[in-house]
């Protein structure tokens, strides 16, 4: 069991893979090489400090980052989710993700949204424990398909004027995954706290089986022992009722006017460098200083240094 904490997502994911290197033990489900540690709790003291950004070791693709936010929040499993992660693809069913967390949180049954009724349960009852979205289904999941959802599901706790949010999962692939799911997880954390009107509080992650694969590992190595902390993304705050329509809005184009502009505009430059146009595509995003606009203007460089 480890448990690690941090202010912000540089330092925790960096901690992680080291913590996980020194205590790892190699096992190999479904004949693949994994470093595993059994239970883990990671701890981000500031969920605002959200996104991994470690050039040249680690650096993710924004524009996925910003996009799969979008797809999940919205309730969404549509395809366009491959423009931004075409690998993702290779675990649909039909064309389609069957574990994807959007329907399974914003429609588990017709007209039952758990995001709401986590907003509900704690405007009506702030001490309330039952302030959950459930996100494992065995009538859905125990049926041999390719996509079977990491998340267990998301708690949320009310204490002292502050939200805190557990996740729960059943595996995590530290390397490729955890850096995404903190991203998304945290923004949640966030809208939910401004929904009840309340302070941002810590953001708890535990992991069954926190692993880094074999080909990960030596990558994990070389990650700096001392990262510079993340930047802090700005306030994200949208009313609940403002919310669908804005993630509506963006999934299909749409650069919004306020805090998710920066979401929009990274989404907008990546479909315009997947469409070939790479210099317009940079130039949206050069220079922008924001967290989402540098970290996908250090994504292009690094497919121009693979190009290259």
């Amino acid at each position: 069991m480890i448990h690690v904490s941090a202010g912000s997502a540089n330092e925790l994911f960096t901690a992680a893979c080291a913590a996980v290197l020194a205590e790892g033990k190699v096992v190999k489900p479904r004949g693949m090489a994994t470093t595993e540690v059994i239970g883990a709790h990671l701890t981000l003291t500031d969920p605002q400090r959200r996104l991994v950004s470690l050039p040249p070791v680690r650096i993710l693709n924004a524009a996925f980052a910003a996009a799969e936010t979008v797809w999940i929040l919205s309730g969404s499993d549509d395809p366009w989710i491959y423009t931004y992660n075409q690998r993702m693809a290779q675990y649909a069913d039909d064309g389609r993700l069957r574990g994807a967390y959007g329907p399974r949180m914003r429609a588990w049954r017709p007209g039952h949204d758990q995001l709401d009724h986590v907003r509900r349960t704690l405007l009506a009852d702030p001490d309330s424990r039952r302030a959950l979205i459930q996100l494992y289904d065995p009538d859905r999941d125990i049926p041999n398909h390719s996509d079977v959802p990491c998340t267990l599901g998301y708690r949320f706790y009310l204490r002292e004027g502050r939200l805190e949010m557990h996740t729960t999962m059943r595996s995590q692939d530290l390397w490729l995954g955890f850096c995404y799911d903190l991203f998304t997880a945290t923004i949640l954390h966030e809208q939910m706290a401004h929904w009840i009107g309340v302070e941002l509080g810590h953001y708890h992650h535990h992991v069954d089986s926190l692993h880094l694969y074999e080909d990960n590992v030596p990558e994990a190595r070389r990650l700096p022992a001392d990262p510079a902390p993340s930047r802090a993304m700005g306030p994200l705050a949208v009313r609940w009722e403002d919310f669908d329509p804005m993630l509506a809005g963006v999934a299909v184009g749409a650069v919004p006017v306020g805090a998710w502009e920066e979401f929009g505009r990274v989404m907008h430059s990546y479909r315009v460098w997947k469409g070939g146009d790479r210099a317009d595509a940079r130039g949206m995003v050069a220079g922008r200083g924001g967290v989402l606009t540098e970290g996908l203007d250090n994504w292009y460089s690094k497919l121009a240094g693979v190009a290259a």
